[in-house]
C-alpha cells in the first residue's frame, strides 16, 4: 500500500517546459495618493487591502514548499518551485513597502489586518497549528491540505491575475502608475507560475475530492478577510466614518455588487470570482489552459519597476 501511494504520489511532474524566471523589483511610493484610481475611493481601498492580505500568506507559502522540497522527486518541478519560493517572497515585500511607504505615510494604519494576517498564516496554518504538535502520523496529511489550501488559492491568483493583465478601464481612468504597475506585474507573475502549486500538490499525493472542500474553505476566507480589512481601513477615512463599514453590514457588500455591476473593470464582482473557482472543480482542469504565458511575459518585459531591475543588474 505503501509502495503504491509513493509512485501515485511521484508520477505527477512539472507541466511546463519553460523556465520560471524570479525579478528583484522595487516600487516608488512617493507620488502614490490614497485615490490611487481618482473618483473612486472604495475601489482603491478594497483593492489597496490586498497589500495586508499577501505577505503573510506569501511568506508561509515560501516556509511550507522549503519544508517539502526534499519530497520532490521530479527535478524540474523542483526547479519550478524553487523559482516560485523566490517570486512568492519577492511579492511578499513589493507588498510590504506598500504598507509600509505608502498607506502607513498617509496615516492609514494597516498594524491590526497585518496582526491578523500573521496569526492565520503563523499560528493557525503553521507546522504546529496553535502551537499544538502534529502527530507524525498525520504529518504529511497536514502538509498535504495545506498544500491543497495553497493550489487553490494559486487558482484564484491566476483568475485575478489575468483580470489584471486584461484591464484596461484603470488605465483610462488615470489610476497611480506604480500602483497599477505593481498589481500588473504580480499578476503577471501569477500566470507565469501558474501550474507550480497544483503540479507539487498532486506531485505529493493531493487527489481530486479534496478540491470541493478546499475551495469552500478558501473562497470563504478570502472573500470575508478581503471585505473585513477593506472595511477596516476604510472606516479610517472621514468620507466612509458616518458608514462605518464592517463585514457584518450589507452595506460593504451592496456598494462591492454596485461598483462591479456598474463597470466591471473597475472591481471584479464577488459573484464573478466565485464563478470562476467552478472551473477548478471539473476532473479534467489544467492550469495550463486558464491564461497565456506569452501575454504575462510581454507584460513583464515592459513592466517599469521589471525595467528597473534589469538596469540595476545591468
Amino acid at each position: 500500500m505503501k509502495l503504491w501511494s509513493r509512485l501515485k504520489k511521484n508520477k505527477i511532474r512539472s507541466s511546463i517546459a519553460y523556465t520560471i524566471k524570479p525579478r528583484k523589483v522595487k516600487f516608488e511610493w512617493q507620488d502614490s495618493p490614497i485615490d490611487w484610481i481618482p473618483n473612486q475611493p472604495f475601489a482603491s481601498y478594497f483593492i489597496n487591502e490586498i497589500n495586508m492580505i499577501l505577505p503573510a500568506g506569501e511568506f508561509w507559502f515560501c516556509r511550507l514548499y522549503n519544508k517539502v522540497l526534499p519530497q520532490i522527486s521530479d527535478e524540474k518541478l523542483k526547479q519550478d518551485v524553487q523559482a516560485f519560493i523566490r517570486q512568492e517572497a519577492m511579492h511578499a515585500q513589493a507588498h510590504n513597502s506598500a504598507n509600509k511607504e505608502y498607506l502607513s505615510q498617509r496615516n492609514i494604519d494597516v498594524s491590526r489586518n497585518l496582526a491578523l494576517m500573521d496569526f492565520l498564516f503563523g499560528k493557525l496554518l503553521a507546522d504546529k497549528p496553535l502551537d499544538l504538535t502534529v502527530p507524525k502520523v498525520l504529518e504529511h496529511q497536514w502538509d498535504l491540505f495545506r498544500l491543497g489550501i495553497i493550489a487553490t488559492v494559486e487558482h484564484m491568483t491566476c483568475v485575478l491575475g489575468k483580470y489584471a493583465l486584461d484591464n484596461t478601464e484603470w488605465e483610462k481612468m488615470g489610476a497611480d502608475p506604480a500602483m497599477l504597475d505593481l498589481i500588473k506585474w504580480h499578476g503577471a507573475e501569477e500566470i507565469e507560475h501558474r501550474t507550480v502549486a497544483f503540479d507539487l500538490y498532486r506531485h505529493l499525493g493531493g487527489g481530486y475530492i479534496a478540491r470541493y472542500y478546499l475551495s469552500l474553505v478558501v473562497i470563504a476566507a478570502v472573500l470575508g478577510l478581503w471585505v473585513d480589512g477593506a472595511a477596516h481601513i476604510m472606516k479610517q477615512d472621514d468620507r466612509f466614518k458616518s458608514i462605518q463599514p464592517s463585514l457584518f453590514k450589507p452595506w460593504i457588500w451592496r456598494e462591492w455588487l454596485s461598483i462591479s455591476k456598474r463597470n466591471h473593470q473597475v472591481l471584479p464582482s464577488p459573484l464573478w470570482l466565485i464563478s470562476q473557482q467552478f472551473g477548478y472543480l471539473v476532473p479534467w482542469y489544467d492550469p495550463v489552459h486558464e491564461a497565456k504565458t506569452e501575454d504575462a511575459i510581454a507584460y513583464l518585459d515592459r513592466s517599469p519597476a521589471s525595467k528597473r531591475a534589469m538596469l540595476k543588474v545591468a
